[in-house]
């Protein structure tokens, strides 16, 4: 298989095939995320050249999928911020604003289930690294959504993000990969990403009842679900881990 790797500007009718592609390669309730309504669209109007694809045009295949968009940044680790949500609302605003960005903020890096196991998440990294340079950019943020954190949902993020093996390398097999590319783990966060929906959305999202208010557990979750039966609300806050890569030409 020959991927090459593909913009939106090229072949925006591409990305019509994403969720039937992809669909499993992230569990249901992330697709909901409380930023998309607000900003999901404006993504590809305005920021078509930071979203890009692994494509193989003879077989018409789709393997992998990044997205991305400048935003400000400062250079600490402060100025971070939370984490994803914060960072979409923030190169949107820089943008409304005519602020110059200061780093490339990745928002996505996903191999579809057919081509998991071929180092493409390595690929996409490195596709992501090559259009911070096309913009002038010398910093790649990732907030990463780390691959085993649903395996420990009650460890704080603060601790899982720097937990390591016997070999010193991180515990996390996608922060290991990230490290392994150059990255440095700047910081963590319990507050990246919110979801919140009624009770009914997030028993079909999880394939579990929720009967009275209280913390959950649930499956894929990377951190307890807050249910308020009265409010009829399910909130949830995904952790991250926020990751920076210095490119170099």
């Amino acid at each position: 298989m020959a991927l090459t790797l593909v913009r939106h500007t090229q072949r925006p009718e591409l990305w019509d095939r994403i969720p039937d592609q992809f669909a499993g390669v992230v569990p249901d309730y992330n697709l909901h995320g409380d930023v998309n309504d607000d900003y999901w669209n404006r993504l590809f109007d305005e920021f078509p050249d930071f979203q890009f694809l692994l494509y193989d045009d003879e077989r018409d295949v789709i393997a992998g999928a990044g997205r991305s968009l400048p935003r400000s940044w400062d250079g600490t680790a402060a100025d971070l911020g939370p984490g994803l949500d914060d960072s979409i609302a923030r190169a949107f605003a820089d943008r409304d604003a005519g602020r110059a960005p200061g780093a490339l903020c990745a928002l996505g890096i996903e191999v579809a289930e057919d081509h998991q196991g071929r180092g493409l998440s390595k690929v996409l990294l490195d596709a992501m690294t090559d259009t911070a340079l096309r913009a002038g950019l010398r910093t790649v943020l990732v907030p990463v959504r780390p691959t085993w954190k649903d395996r420990y949902p009650l460890a704080p993020i603060e601790r899982y993000a720097v937990w390591t093996r016997e070999d010193g390398t991180p515990f996390d097999p996608w922060i290991r990969t990230q490290v392994g590319a150059g990255g440095t783990v700047a910081a963590a966060s319990g507050h990246s990403s919110r979801i919140t929906g009624t009770v009914a959305e997030w028993e079909g999202w999880t394939g579990m009842a929720f009967p009275e208010d209280g913390d959950y557990v649930f499956p894929g979750g990377l951190a307890p679900l807050r249910v308020d039966r009265e409010r009829d609300r399910g909130t949830y806050w995904e952790p991250g881990v926020w990751i920076t890569h210095q490119v170099s030409a």
